[in-house]
């Protein structure tokens, strides 16, 4: 509350509130604009997927997101070696590699080896030249049928957990799951005065 007999404050806040308004009247044009660029790129790289290169399937960071995978930034030297690609020969057939990044467990580096073996087995190798194929290079017949990929290609997909649905027996609703968790938390904050109290009565007997 206001102390003493002054004026009651009117404050004047909404005097120039045109100057702060934000208009979005360029929003279509803009749309245009990008489907312009995404289509004179897609020109320019063919016969390259349009979404860039490959990339591995990497877990989140921090124990909030450490449960979801998303695309990371490359494979690494292991993943490559263990699919039998050359870290050098990788960046040129549209594989990303990250020298940095390291394998902590064995399903990653097993499920990123299937991706880059399944890519492997698609791949269609345009010749630097069409008069001079090398060894590298895919057959005639498949470059002819090769089209421009749109999209995500080997999208992650995301596995869903099921819930396994039973019938409510007798015996499961005679179970009391509190009774039990407090006996099992008894049990184990007791187990190592029980353990000495056990290895003394053997001794005892011994004598």
């Amino acid at each position: 509350m206001v102390k003493h007999n002054n004026v009651i404050p009117s404050s004047h806040f909404r005097k120039h509130w045109q100057n702060y308004v934000k208009t979005w009247f360029n929003q279509p044009a803009r749309k245009t604009r990008r489907r312009t660029a995404r289509q004179k790129k897609a020109v320019k790289i063919f016969p390259r997927p349009t979404t860039g290169p490959l990339r591995p399937i990497v877990h989140g960071q921090t124990l909030k997101y450490n449960m979801k995978v998303r695309a990371g930034r490359g494979f690494t030297l292991e993943e490559l070696k263990s699919a039998g690609i050359p870290k050098k020969l990788a960046p040129t057939i549209g594989i990303s590699v990250d020298h940095r990044r390291k394998n902590r467990s064995l399903e990653g580096l097993q499920a990123n080896v299937q991706r880059l073996k399944t890519y492997k087995a698609k791949l269609v190798v345009f010749p630097r030249r069409a008069k001079h194929i090398k060894s590298g290079d895919s057959p005639a017949e498949e470059i002819a049928n090769a089209t421009q990929l749109q999209g995500p290609y080997l999208p992650i997909a995301r596995e869903k957990p099921t819930v396994e649905l039973v019938k409510v027996t007798d015996e499961l609703k005679s179970f009391k799951a509190y009774d039990k968790l407090r006996v099992e938390r008894m049990n184990t904050r007791h187990i190592g005065a029980r353990l000495k109290k056990a290895a003394e009565a053997e001794k005892e007997e011994k004598k």
